[in-house]
């Protein structure tokens, strides 16, 4: 089922042309596409090392250059395996954009491989989360269409945001989304300079090896800005009882923490209605972060 209206149609056998025409040197490996729950991208496994990534929608053909850019920076410095992009593809055989071939990076997605130690996990997200935000961030590209928004102010979501909770009043607590929402509007905001942001760490994205995460995956969303945008894992993936050793590895601020809980509430809102009937992973996991970030709030207001 496609999951947005405008997505194209992609198989193995466009891309064996594809890799024909573009790169022989890898035409003869085998190709097989790879179950994912993500919506950006439709992804070949190319051989025992390599996959293909071709974007779904125009939206995501934008992120190829991005990647290509920025990925070789920042994955040197990162705790965690990051995929490395090896080449570039041109529009070709009817297929219309830009699309990638990457470093395959092993593990299964935290949707499907529970961690042994959900408190190593708390911390190791934090140290990644750390280390990705203390990189230079000058030249990198701010929130725009490019990355769905991810960091800007959270003041810019304030109507789309209230919109959903309006268009979920069945399926969550109006009032208490509403409450969440407005405090986190009332925190102060980022003064500071922006920083490197994932921009979409969510379990679909983190990968477990041996019951240890091992690796992050899907830079799409990657930019600069608030960091409070890549704070909203600790609603989306951890539970309440690591969501404080989260804190404590990244050592966020209150107002950031309550910044983060806003983002980790409007994806939830947001993404819900969106991917309800062709994603349900994700809608899973929208509905968990509204569920996690109302009854947060509940626990300290």
């Amino acid at each position: 089922m496609r999951m947005h209206a405008d997505e194209v149609d992609t198989d193995a056998a466009l891309v064996s042309l594809l890799l024909s025409e573009q790169f022989p040197q890898w035409a003869g490996l085998p190709i097989r596409p790879v179950i994912s729950a993500g919506t950006d991208n439709a992804l070949y496994r190319l051989g025992d090392d390599m996959v293909v990534r071709l974007p779904r929608i125009e939206g995501a053909a934008a992120e190829v250059d991005k990647e290509q850019r920025w990925l070789p920076t920042l994955a040197p410095c990162l705790p965690l395996v990051v995929p490395v992009p090896l080449a570039q593809g041109e529009p070709g055989h009817g297929y219309p954009w830009l699309w990638s071939i990457c470093r395959w990076v092993e593990g299964q997605d935290a949707t499907v491989a529970p961690v042994a130690d959900s408190r190593e996990a708390a911390v190791s997200l934090g140290s990644f989360v750390t280390a990705l935000q203390t990189i230079d961030a000058s030249g990198g590209p701010a929130p725009g269409q490019h990355n769905s928004f991810r960091g800007e102010p959270l003041a810019a979501r304030d109507s789309e945001t209230r919109a959903a909770i309006a268009q979920l009043h069945a399926l969550v607590d109006a009032d208490a989304a509403t409450a969440v929402w407005e405090a986190a509007l009332e925190a102060p905001v980022w003064d500071g300079q922006a920083v490197w942001l994932h921009g979409d760490l969510l379990a679909t994205n983190l990968l477990v090896r041996n019951g240890r995460l091992s690796g992050v995956i899907d830079f799409g969303c990657l930019g600069v800005g608030d960091p409070a945008c890549d704070v909203m894992v600790a609603w989306t993936y951890l539970l309440p009882d690591t969501r404080r050793v989260f804190r404590d590895a990244i050592q966020v601020d209150h107002a950031t923490w309550h910044r983060g809980r806003g983002w980790a509430l409007s994806f939830g809102l947001i993404a819900l209605p969106y991917y309800q009937t062709t994603n349900p992973v994700l809608a899973g996991i929208a509905r968990r972060a509204v569920d996690e970030a109302i009854a947060d709030f509940r626990g300290v207001a």
